[in-house]
Formats: structure tokens, sequence, C-alpha cells
């Protein structure tokens, strides 16, 4: 199977796995780089030290090309983004910012820069300024996807752009994979798909409770961490998006979580503060969200957690290795096309 993606960053398949925050761990990384995709690391909950660690373990499991993100909106994003840099990791995936000095620093060395985004508008900046491809992220998509539906999203972008375009959203099968590729994408990347796997991290309590959902079964709500995100549908995530915004709350989760990191809770205050009251506020949303994100990925905590799920979540039913999911979604996207080859032909 051969696209620009595969070209461009080395892969024999065009299947990406997405950096999903305490799910996309050097094991699974690894084990989707050696199935033939490409891995992504989640560097949102690791300092730098921890990045390092991290990128060190996956060259220890993997021969394999790989990649990191890294989400600019957080305040320790930055230190990330360096250690990856320096580290000369193959693909930098970044998001919520302008990743332009990225750009420029990893390609001194020969790495490959791909940008997620939500719309043309900023696919478009990326692209004219250097990155090597785009990830677009559809309406059906876990955790933060667009407003608009993955059906519509790729071949109005694609048409717009010259560099590659990977697509998420949607896809969990060979037939997301051959529609993807259809309508003009050059590869796609998963989340939930890979999220129930063995490799995958999930507590066993929501990959048990993912196993008994449908497609109907996720909850769409700006009020769990401040964007639109899309979320497992269970009591525990309609009680935090009719609960909203908590000031003491986001004071404790955002302390929490800059307990591991190499900066101080208070100068990450003083930081956010010093770029204005509504980063400020949307820093403390994401602190509340990420927290409840955790509590669900790590702890399996089903009264408190909430777990950022696509709508596709309804049709995964098992819970292979990631070496079977690739296998069988690559057999199935050939099979479609042998069978729209013969249903096209005159």
């Amino acid at each position: 199977m051969k696209t620009r993606i595969t070209e461009l960053f080395g892969i024999k398949y065009p299947i990406l796995l997405s950096g999903m925050s305490w799910i996309s761990t050097p094991a699974l990384v690894a084990a989707v780089s050696n199935a033939g995709g490409l891995g992504v690391l989640a560097t949102g909950p690791l300092n730098a030290a921890e990045t390092r660690k991290s990128i060190n373990l996956i060259r220890k499991l993997t021969d394999k090309p790989f990649g990191a993100n890294a989400s600019l909106l957080l305040a320790h994003s930055v230190e990330n983004a360096k250690v990856l840099l320096e580290e000369k990791v193959p693909v930098i995936n970044f998001a919520l910012g302008k990743g332009d000095w990225i750009v420029k620093a990893a390609h001194a060395y020969g790495g490959k820069v791909i940008a997620t985004v939500v719309n043309s508008h900023h696919a478009k900046r990326a692209q004219d300024y250097g990155c090597d491809g785009i990830i677009v992220t559809g309406h059906e998509a876990a955790a933060h996807g667009g407003d608009v539906t993955t059906f519509v999203l790729v071949p109005g972008i694609s048409a717009e752009l010259k560099v590659p375009v990977i697509v998420a959203g949607g896809i969990a099968d060979g037939r997301g994979l051959a529609a993807a590729l259809a309508l003009g994408a050059d590869g796609v990347a998963m989340g939930t798909r890979w999220m129930m796997t063995k490799e995958s991290p999930l507590h066993d309590n929501y990959k048990q409770l993912s196993l008994k959902t449908d497609i109907y079964t996720t909850l769409y709500s700006d009020r769990i961490d401040g964007m639109a995100t899309r979320v497992l549908d269970t009591p525990a995530a309609r009680s935090a998006a009719k609960k909203g915004f908590s000031l003491i709350e986001a004071f404790v989760s955002a302390k929490k979580a800059t307990a591991g990191m190499d900066q101080s809770f208070t100068k990450l205050l003083i930081d956010s503060l010093s770029q204005g009251v509504k980063k400020s506020v949307q820093l403390a949303h994401l602190a509340i969200g990420g927290e409840a994100y955790r509590r669900a990925t790590e702890e399996g905590n089903l009264a408190t957690g909430v777990l950022p799920v696509g709508q596709n979540v309804g049709l995964i039913k098992d819970i292979p290795t990631a070496a079977y999911v690739m296998e069988q979604i690559v057999a199935e996207a050939k099979l479609i096309q042998k069978k729209m080859g013969n249903q096209l032909s005159d």
C-alpha cells in the first residue's frame, strides 16, 4: 500500500496512531510502528525528562519510524517540543499553536512535521510555513474534533492543499481507510481503535465499558475541558458537562497536573495570567478536563472519570493486538478496493 504518506514517513501502511494523553505511551507507539504504521507518542502529561525517557524507550522497542506530539496550548509544551528536536524525533506532530519554529528546527536534521487542524484556514497556514503534512480532524473524532464531518472535511481540505492530508475521526476498520483514501486523504490517524488493543494502557474498566457501546454512545460538549470535545456518554461525563467550570476545582487540578512537571504551579499561574484572562480560563478548563481524563484512563474510575472516544467506538467489538488490527484493516481495505473496481467497471 503506497501513498504520499508512506513515502514521506518511510512506513508500510498509511495508518497513524493519534497522540492520546495517557494512552499513546511507548509500548503502544512501538506496537503500531512495528505493525507497519506510525506510532505517535503523546507528551501532554509528561515533563521534559519523562519525554526524553519515553523517546529512548521507544527506540529500544522498535527500529521503525515513529513520531511524537506537542499541544502548544499547554504551558510545558515548548520544553517538550525542544526535547523532541534535540532527540531528532523522525516525525513531530503539533496542535493548538503556531509551529513554524518546530518546522525549521526539524527540517535541519531531516525530520518531518505535521500539524493537526480542524479547518482549511489553519491547514493553509501550516502548509505556508512549511509543514510536510496536515492531520484534519472530523466531527466524529474523540476529544477535540471540528464542526465538519470527515466525509465533507477531507475532500474540502485536500482540494485546497498541496501537502499530504491525513484524516482523523470515524475510522476504525478497512472500510474507513478505503473511504478516506477515496475522499482524497493520503492516510488516516486512529485513536479510539488503537485505544482498544492489548498494548493500550487504557484501564480495563473502560475497555470493557466501551465494548458495550453503540455509535450513539458519545457526548459532545464544551463544558468538560473548555473546548468542544467528544467523550464516552456516561453518568460521570454528563455530570461534568452539567457542572461546567469551577475555579476551585481548576486550581486543584492545575496544581496536581504540575506536581510532576519541571515548573512550579506558581510559575504556571503567572505564565497563564500573562497571556490574558481568556487564555488563563481556557487553561484552567483544560486542567479540570485533563484530570477527569486521567482518572478514567489510568485509574479506571467510573464515578468521576471521563474518557474521550470517537463515535466509531460503537463499531469496535474486540480487544486484539495492534498487529492484528493493522493486518485486518489493510486486508479489508484491499478487498473493498477490489470490489469497488469491479462495481465501477464498464
